[in-house]
């Protein structure tokens, strides 16, 4: 049985969250759950609290033992942009484009 959580709107650009989001695939819940609580990044805060999100999920609503849960698949996608501009010299302008990302954890009962 699958079960999903999803985070959306996350303040964060998807590229930065993309490779964490690949390590923690395929893994078991317990160890995920130690790569992203030891990790400094901000994406590993984020993908975290995804994952949890997923456990209770899988815990309260499906009724599904913990320790034979493992990540699936994790998905982060790109959200819609803020676009802001930055003065420049000779009043000029630049873009600022302010990404965010939209994270879903899929986890799964089947080894």
């Amino acid at each position: 049985m699958e079960v999903s959580a999803t985070t959306k709107y996350v303040r964060l650009s998807p590229t930065k969250a993309r490779d964490l989001a690949n390590e923690i695939k395929g893994l078991s819940v317990a160890d995920a759950l130690r790569i992203t609580e030891f990790n400094a990044r901000k994406a590993a805060l984020q993908i975290g609290k995804t994952l949890k999100s997923a456990i209770a999920n899988a815990e309260n609503n499906e009724g599904l033992p913990v320790e034979s849960l493992y990540v699936k698949n994790a998905i982060v996608d790109g959200g819609p942009v803020m676009k802001r501009y930055r003065p420049r010299a000779r009043g000029m302008a630049s873009p600022i484009q302010k990404k965010t990302s939209h994270i879903t954890v899929i986890l799964t009962d089947k080894a």
